[in-house]
């Protein structure tokens, strides 16, 4: 069954913007399903280092205005979109000024982090999933990857689980070792909380950090995988607390796409 719908999501993607291989994974990946003839979504952040005009970024009005909550307060969500030069790819960017706007991803010019790095995790998360709904377009599979799109997976499985849009939608996390050292707030799981979700559904979040984030994935996601790399003795201890789950590696060599596409085949069934 190759005729799939997959939605990648992540925190970024090459041309528009690189800052670690997570650009260039979700670059390639989803051409290659594409090429195999499955039907393809992307969606990231509209980061202040994308430039609109060059990249021909525009907005998709039928897609923006709605509001995203996030904690007590209400953020609009505005959607653009732009094609991937040389590839039948679109890309749709989730944007917002208050969150996206900054000439920088995580880390400001003094190379501290954004404190409200977990509030534009969660905005983006909801925002991904507000979008598809408008879209009206309903996912096989739901690749997430990297800490930002954690949240996905749970969100799937609770507050979205009866809506027909992602009611047989499997979700991937592919982590990655772009490690954090900040500690998020108190109010993190009020954030986090939407419908159907308790305290209980938010224990591995409860460190408030990037193990934490990562934990969430793990925990929700139907499969999980690293992305082969160079890794940090901090992302292997993370590694080895996640032990007990079953974590694979797909390694990047010639059957990379394969052992992708025999993946999100066994997904679906």
């Amino acid at each position: 069954m190759s005729n799939l719908r997959i939605l990648y999501v992540a925190s970024e993607i090459n041309p528009f913007l690189k800052t670690t291989e997570v650009a260039d994974f979700v670059r390639r990946l989803p051409q290659a399903m594409q090429e195999r003839g499955m039907e393809i979504r992307i969606l990231v952040p509209r980061f202040g280092l994308i430039n609109e005009r060059k990249n021909r970024l525009h907005e998709v009005v039928r897609l923006s205005g709605i509001n995203i909550s996030v904690g007590d307060e209400e953020k609009p969500l505005i959607i653009k979109v732009a094609s991937i030069p040389n590839a039948k790819l679109q890309v749709y960017f989730i944007d917002n000024e208050d969150y996206f706007h900054r000439k920088s991803v995580f880390f400001d010019k003094e190379d501290n982090f954004y404190e409200d790095n977990d509030e534009r995790a969660i905005f983006f998360c909801k925002g991904v999933l507000e979008t598809v709904k408008k879209l009206g377009w309903s996912p096989d599979i739901i690749h997430c990857n990297d800490w930002m799109t954690s949240l996905i997976p749970l969100y799937v499985k609770t507050t979205y689980k009866n809506d027909p849009i992602f009611k047989e939608s499997k979700t991937v996390f592919t982590i990655y070792d772009n490690n954090f050292s900040h500690k998020f707030g108190a109010d993190l799981l009020e954030k986090v909380k939407m419908i159907d979700i308790d305290d209980s559904m938010l224990g591995p979040l409860k460190t408030a950090d990037y193990e934490g984030f990562v934990k969430m994935g793990v925990e929700y996601a139907d499969a999980v995988n690293i992305a082969n790399q160079e890794t940090t003795e901090s992302f292997k201890k993370l590694m080895n607390d996640l032990a007990d789950k079953r974590i694979d590696t797909i390694e990047k060599d010639e059957n990379f796409e394969d052992s992708y596409f025999n993946l999100y085949n066994e997904l679906v069934g």
